[in-house]
């Protein structure tokens, strides 16, 4: 897999009782084999460290035994499609892939030796056959056997720390009572490996804490310090917003302490972090173009269209802010990610408010809460509710300020906004049609009214950018400003034909398109990429892609469950003009990626080719799907907007539709899910080491 020049394979080594060195990463095969269909009756219970196991262990096998055995995924929730498909590797295979480096991390050595098999003369006689960069072990009596021979040898001996309160079981003391007597560690070993939270605790609410000394009383020790136990798909604290690169960045880019190395299950990430990221500037390197706009402010890290989002996306690095226009009952036009309060506000939690439910199919299919049935006074009665998409998942956004911040009328919004280093404003703008057929509430000339006494219309060039899918929203707009107008696809295609793209180039000078549309999936593995951004952009019509987050399970596995990385092969791959995003300091930290300076960027920041993680392996190749639609004339025409009713809009909902509950969290995870996360090459060789 790609990484640095340095990059540095991990095999976690296991006996069979033949003496091969097996790279595993559990004692129990059976956890990352499919060693109990091919060997049902050899499952045995066995003391490893005073502690009963039972399963299917190495030492009951033979090398030659073990060749019928294929690696399975021991992670439920990454993919399984490449079950199967690998065999078990030696350390002596892995050798001979040449990689930069090998470090063999030996453990259960009393267990081994207690079964007459000798885990040193092992590691003397692999020494011998291959250069062997590090080895490390939690066993401190294992380390002191060797310490001696590799003395004089360029072979590094790294005491490996487990969780804190674990035993180290040739001392009996706790690795926490260790970790305080480091000059006794420097005797046998040159550095030491611990757990990532050593040196950036997380409390209980899984937030940081004060990074610890570790690293400082390493180096006064004389030590080298690795952190362990990254990998992006595993839970962050959310301090780092789901970014695994600013994870590795507290690690290596501080102003108090860099570790020596991570280890990764993903490494293209450290390896970004460590060359591409680390004490960057404010240089965009060619990207200047690249629009970062806010989808309800940085909705990933507050509630979203509230006064701490929209100061965030600014703080972070976002080009333009956006705010999605609602309007009340008393025509007074707001900030809200939807029309209807359900989402995104405490209307369900505020009696009498939670019963002024009604059915709008106009709108949506099921019952709601709408603005236009409340005046703004009242909308200030409730309280933001941050969104979690992925609760199903246990991927919480920033729960201690889920009800933080406040609503925004739309002149707030405004007047913020022009106070502030930003190349624009987005307005969306939907259901115009309904509002002023069935509502008396004329939204486009509301807005033009609020952009005309902010100021807004007065600049030249406009920094406004109106973005509907409605295509009369945006021929209204145009027959009156000189605003930039923005058409939102507003379902998955592959193609547009060129009637609908000279439709839509009358009303709009950009289109916003599904990230699917672009790089359709199957099974959550990328299967192409189309030609919907050339044929847009050859029409002179820029293309901003939606929707940007940074949680794990939204990302193509073929992306490795790295944001940025998914950014990097829209941008570089596609070419897109824009990105819309929950997490808008990602995207705006991906613009001063210093290696796209390059003539020759590394490997693991060039784009993803399509359908190349799927191809590797032919068995793995899912159902084929239907492709997307084509975008046809007939998708873009509407008729024009209805004048506005006289009608007044109502205050209260005509129904009392019941809530649905929220969906409860999964349960034991033992079940696999269909959504986007690398297979790690963990199955193969371990964890990988940068």
């Amino acid at each position: 897999m790609n990484g640095l020049p340095d990059t540095v394979l991990w095999c976690d080594v296991h006996l069979t009782k033949d003496g091969f060195g097996m790279c595993l990463p559990n004692i129990l095969l059976n956890n990352s084999t499919d060693i109990a269909n091919v060997y049902p009756k050899v499952k045995k219970t066995y003391l490893v460290n005073g502690v009963a196991m039972e399963g299917w262990f190495s030492i009951d096998f033979t090398r030659n035994d073990l060749r019928n055995v294929s690696l399975t995924q021991g992670i439920y929730s990454r993919s399984e499609k490449f079950d199967y498909a690998y065999r078990i590797l030696t350390v002596s295979d892995v050798a001979q892939l040449k990689p930069p480096g090998i470090w063999l991390n030996i453990q259960y050595d009393i267990f081994y030796d207690q079964h007459n098999i000798s885990m040193r003369r092992f590691l003397l006689s692999a020494s011998r056959s291959s250069v062997i960069n590090y080895v490390s072990s939690p066993e401190v009596g294992f380390l002191r056997s060797v310490a001696s021979t590799f003395n004089r040898t360029n072979t590094k001996l790294i005491f490996r720390f487990l969780e804190s309160d674990a035993i180290e079981p040739s001392t009996n003391q706790s690795y926490t009572s260790l970790l305080k007597n480091l000059t006794f560690i420097k005797t046998f070993a040159s550095g030491i490996l611990v757990p990532k939270y050593y040196i950036w605790p997380v409390n209980p609410t899984l937030y940081l804490e004060p990074h610890t000394p570790v690293v400082t009383d390493a180096r006064k020790a004389g030590l080298e310090i690795y952190a362990s136990e990254f990998a992006n798909d595993a839970h962050f604290a959310y301090n780092y917003s789901y970014d695994p690169i600013a994870e590795c960045l507290s690690f290596i880019d501080n102003t108090e302490f860099s570790v020596d190395g991570v280890l990764s299950d993903f490494p293209v990430t450290p390896s970004a972090a460590i060359e591409c990221f680390s004490h960057t500037n404010e240089t965009t390197n060619g990207l200047e173009k690249l629009l970062v706009i806010s989808n309800n402010g940085a909705s990933g890290i507050y509630p979203g269209c509230t006064d701490l989002s929209y100061d965030q996306a600014v703080k972070d690095g976002a080009d333009i802010i956006d705010c999605n226009v609602q309007v009340t009952s008393d025509k007074v036009p707001i900030c809200l990610s939807s029309i209807d309060l359900l989402s995104g506000t405490t209307v369900a939690k505020v009696p009498p408010f939670s019963s002024r439910t009604s059915t709008v199919p106009e709108i949506q299919k099921v019952a709601g809460i709408f603005t236009f049935n409340f005046k703004w006074d009242e909308i200030q009665k409730l309280s933001p509710e941050m969104l979690n998409p992925f609760y199903r998942y246990r991927l919480l956004r920033n729960p201690a300020y889920t009800n933080a911040g406040s609503f925004w009328k739309l002149s707030d919004f405004l007047a913020y906004a022009k106070t502030k280093p930003l190349s624009g404003v987005m307005l969306k703008i939907e259901n115009a049609a309904y509002l002023a057929s069935q509502q008396g509430i004329g939204i486009v000339d509301i807005v033009l009214t609020a952009l005309n006494e902010s100021g807004f219309n007065n600049q030249t060039p406009s920094q406004v950018y109106i973005q509907s899918k409605e295509s009369a929203v945006l021929a209204r707009f145009k027959q009156q400003t000189k605003h930039k107008l923005v058409y939102m696809v507003n379902e998955q295609i592959s193609d547009a034909k060129d009637e609908a793209i000279q439709d839509i180039k009358r009303f709009a000078h950009s289109v916003v398109v599904n990230k699917e549309s672009i790089y359709p999936t199957n099974h959550a593995f990328t299967i192409e990429q189309t030609n919907v951004v050339e044929r847009l952009k050859s029409a002179n019509l820029s293309v901003y892609a939606y929707l940007f987050q940074n949680e794990f399970v939204t990302q193509a596995w073929d992306f490795f469950s790295d944001p940025t990385m998914e950014l990097n092969t829209f941008v570089q791959g596609a070419q897109i003009d824009g990105v819309i995003t929950d997490f808008p300091k990602t995207a705006a930290a991906y613009k001063k990626n210093k290696c796209l300076n390059s003539n020759n960027p590394p490997s693991y920041m060039m784009p993803v080719q399509a359908g190349g993680l799927l191809g590797l392996i032919p068995t793995a190749q899912p159902p084929a799907e239907a492709p997307n639609p084509v975008l046809t004339g007939a998708d873009v025409a509407e008729p024009p907007l209805p004048p506005v009713s006289t009608r007044p809009g109502t205050d209260g909902g005509t129904g009392n539709t019941t809530l649905a509950p929220v969906p409860p969290p999964p349960g034991n995870g033992q079940t696999r899910r269909e959504m986007p996360i690398f297979l790690s090459l963990a199955l193969m060789l371990g964890s990988l080491f940068i």
